[in-house]
């Protein structure tokens, strides 16, 4: 990993920036090593999908989304795998607020997010057929399918793992209910044939996206920075990979990982950090981007997808309610009883 100590104020980035364009064109390479040609089943019909985006609406996704766009023929339907849980406390707690007519998963915060990138998506690529699947989850489907969720996760056995896998569990069986560009609002009940499912892993530790990145930075400067990010690359395989690989591929399906292909990660370690995220530069010119993965949010920028840009990080098992169901005192780091 490149640990240079920039001397003096780093350059700003912007979306004329070189590492910003070269960035664009990398993420690209590796995306459509995964995407292209890939095999339609004997089943297939024209407008399943083939591939599809475990979707939240956040950047990372929505960055995949938008550039399988440009990689993929024009009449390839994309799916957007978008999952929302009925969480109990959650429930309670808008009863009591006398809130207890609004839905249960619209009211999710990755819902939300989703169902406006998605709107984005269509806005900026109005050629795409993108099918929106929003994955509704009640409280009795998750508990009766959480032994199982636990087999396939294990070894991981902490209260932060479980709520990580249960919403990938849900979303990568990919069941629920359809919202396509060209049918308008109508709603259809849908299963998705993709077998072929893009997740954004990686970005988060690639490209300084979480609070403790800034943390670091606030407590180290760039030294500190480093460190951490150098930290969080080098246990992905050990925190994520083979308990995601394990979730999603036991419905049939295989999830690839553009930001983790070799080729990418070795260069973008071989960046310099302040190419990666705006931390030690002034942000007067695009203060909502914020500093956590501000060249991705460029990338983002440069694509159209002004608001995608600007969201901010949020963890799935927040975004689709998965954590603290039952009890609001527990911790990610709790192991399960």
């Amino acid at each position: 990993m490149n640990k240079t100590i920039p001397q003096g104020d780093p350059p700003r980035l912007t979306v004329e920036s070189a590492p910003v364009k070269d960035l664009e064109l990398k993420l690209r390479d590796s995306l459509g090593l995964r995407i292209r040609d890939v095999p339609k089943p004997p089943s297939y019909r024209k407008g399943d999908a083939n591939v599809a985006v475990l979707f939240s609406g956040g950047l990372d996704c929505s960055l995949l989304a938008r550039l399988s766009h440009e990689i993929l023929s024009s009449d390839e339907t994309i799916d957007l795998l978008n999952v929302a849980f009925e969480n109990p406390r959650v429930v309670a707690a808008a009863a009591n607020n006398d809130k207890s007519a609004t839905s249960a998963y619209e009211n999710c915060p990755d819902r939300i997010t989703g169902r406006a990138a998605f709107a984005e998506l269509q806005r900026v690529c109005p050629g795409r057929d993108w099918r929106f699947v929003a994955v509704d989850i009640p409280y009795a489907e998750n508990t009766g399918h959480r032994e199982k969720v636990k087999r396939l996760m294990n070894p991981h056995n902490t209260e932060m793992d479980l709520s990580i896998a249960c919403a990938l569990y849900f979303a990568s069986r990919g069941q629920g209910t359809a919202f396509e560009s060209r049918r308008g609002d109508d709603a259809v009940p849908y299963a998705s044939p993709a077998r072929v499912l893009l997740s954004g892993l990686g970005a988060d530790e690639l490209f300084a996206g979480y609070a403790r990145h800034g943390m670091a930075y606030s407590r180290n400067g760039f030294e500190g920075l480093i460190e951490e990010i150098n930290l969080d690359v080098s246990r992905l395989g050990k925190r994520n990979l083979g308990r995601d690989d394990r979730i999603i591929s036991n419905w049939g399906r295989e999830a690839r990982y553009p930001y983790l292909d070799e080729e990418f990660v070795s260069w973008v370690l071989r960046v310099p950090v302040w190419e990666k995220c705006g931390f030690g530069t002034p942000d007067d010119d695009e203060p909502s981007l914020g500093r956590e993965k501000k060249a991705l949010r460029l990338v983002a920028l440069r694509l159209g997808l002004e608001k995608v840009a600007r969201e901010k990080k949020r963890a799935i098992q927040f975004g689709s309610r998965t954590a603290k169901m039952e009890k609001g005192r527990t911790k990610g780091t709790d192991a399960l009883s």
